[in-house]
């Protein structure tokens, strides 16, 4: 994969902004923030200088602002759209070591693992129709006579036989007839019809390993044993008779495992790791205090000197060889209402020079987060309960309704952000979504009056809402 495509097909920020506006509302400095630092990306693989290239770090960002604002989906959607390994960890869930938990190095080799499954899956699709064509040679060896014996469930496409064709001279006298389909081809056709589906055919498959080989070859395993035990127990392989439809998913992931060359994957997904990587470090202010004499918070400045090498660049040991992190886009962030950024020990707060803070959503934010992206809840549902037969049409003022009881729940109740709208529509569509399959072809209007009977009663009892809300 060619830088471009690896940094968003050199997007520029305004394009990227652009993209994310499709899924998420508002927050547009954050946006600028984050496209601002994709964009570098692919300056950096502009310049000639291969030592200045390598001087040239990311710019780490921090996200300030409450839960379900959008801080989360802001990074995941930049990583796909940089088609990057991206890893959403939660820092408060490491510990420092010298305590049980995990250490922060697991994150680079999660992330690896990421990239590892993510070039094998480009791999794979790349290959995809030539192992298709071998699946469906070795599909039909193994059928042998029975393809030949029976007759076809549905009329095979004989239209190639009876458009004859002739090999002409120069002299425009025909001088021979083309070949017909061979009878093997007629074959591949019925096979890939479904004609075998349900035959039975010998195939080996590979069985659970032994339990201690899943434990030495586990990630936890890796972490502490360098992945020295991988591939010591050996594969337990069985012929098993199954069905056709099941030997070709099984041949398939066998075929594809032949043509691709794992190293090369792995060396590509070692690559893109280091050069492309995106980690998005989530609840740091669960860490941002300073070291307590006792209790649970004892290693919180533990925790954040030990996160400082990993953002700062250093060599991290995995499995498959050594990942360097210096080019590794970390993107913090935390609803600080506790603590502050600031709590942070200085030679962390160092490695995260860009900060935005991100807003509270307004009733506008969520009239408009219902209804504008993408994958906006009203087309969900829309979609959820069409596949019942039931055509479910939002008005305007249902819309309105809706936003605005979100917003009021969120300030009388604990602030969740965009999360109430799931807690609210969800109540909303309790009783359809139960009855829908009973109700066959059916046309549901939701309009304020519908949203009104499922929810302001509960709304006024603000011990009930408390509980649903």
């Amino acid at each position: 994969m060619s830088w471009d495509e690896m940094s968003g097909a050199g997007l520029t920020p305004r394009e990227i902004v652009e993209r994310l506006d499709r899924h998420i509302i508002g927050q547009r400095q954050a946006k600028r923030a984050v496209a601002i630092a994709l964009r570098n990306r692919w300056r950096r693989q502009q310049i000639e200088d291969a030592e200045l290239r390598e001087e040239i770090l990311p710019k780490n960002i921090i996200m300030i602002g409450p839960t379900g604002v959008g801080k989360t989906e802001i990074a995941r959607r930049l990583a796909r759209l940089a088609r990057a390994p991206f890893l959403k960890v939660e820092a408060s869930k490491f510990t420092e070591v010298g305590y049980v938990g995990r250490d922060v190095e697991s994150m680079v080799r999660d992330l690896l693992e990421l990239a590892i499954s993510m070039v094998k899956a480009e791999a794979e699709r790349r290959v995809s129709v030539q192992v298709r064509e071998l699946v469906d040679e070795r599909l039909l060896e193994l059928l042998g006579p029975r393809a030949k014996a029976r007759a076809p469930r549905a009329p095979l496409d004989r239209s190639d036989e009876e458009r004859k064709t002739f090999i002409v001279g120069h002299d425009g006298i025909v001088q021979r007839e083309a070949r017909a389909a061979s009878e093997r081809e007629l074959q591949l056709r019925r096979l890939r019809q479904g004609d075998f589906d349900d035959d039975y055919v010998e195939v080996e498959v590979t069985h659970a390993r032994h339990p201690v080989a899943e434990i030495l070859d586990s990630p936890q395993a890796s972490e502490k044993f360098g992945g020295v035990f991988e591939g010591f127990f050996p594969k337990n392989i069985k012929k098993k008779r199954v069905r056709v439809r099941e030997a070709r998913r099984v041949l398939l992931k066998e075929e594809a495992a032949r043509l691709i060359d794992m190293d090369r994957v792995i060396q590509d997904a070692m690559h893109r790791t280091a050069q492309a990587g995106i980690i998005f470090l989530d609840e740091i202010d669960k860490i941002a205090g300073r070291e307590s004499k006792s209790g649970p918070d004892i290693s919180r400045e533990g925790v954040q000197r030990d996160l400082l090498p990993i953002v700062e660049g250093s060599s991290v040991t995995t499995k498959h060889g050594v990942i360097q992190t210096d080019h590794i886009l970390f993107i913090a962030a935390g609803a600080f209402h506790v603590s502050k950024p600031s709590d942070l020990i200085p030679e962390l707060q160092g490695r995260f020079p860009i900060r935005v803070e991100l807003e509270s959503l307004t009733c506008e934010d969520f009239r408009r987060i219902l209804t504008e992206p993408d994958n906006s809840l009203t087309r969900q549902y829309t979609a959820l309960l069409s596949t019942e037969g039931v055509k479910v049409e939002f008005t305007d003022d249902a819309v309105e309704r809706l936003a605005t009881m979100a917003w009021r729940a969120n300030e009388r109740l604990e602030n969740i952000g965009a999360r109430r709208l799931h807690t609210i529509m969800e109540r909303v569509f309790e009783e359809l979504s139960f009855g829908a399959p009973e109700l066959g072809a059916h046309h549901v209007v939701v309009d304020a009056e519908y949203v009104d009977e499922r929810l302001v009663g509960i709304l006024e009892d603000e011990d009930m809402s408390r509980y649903i809300l």
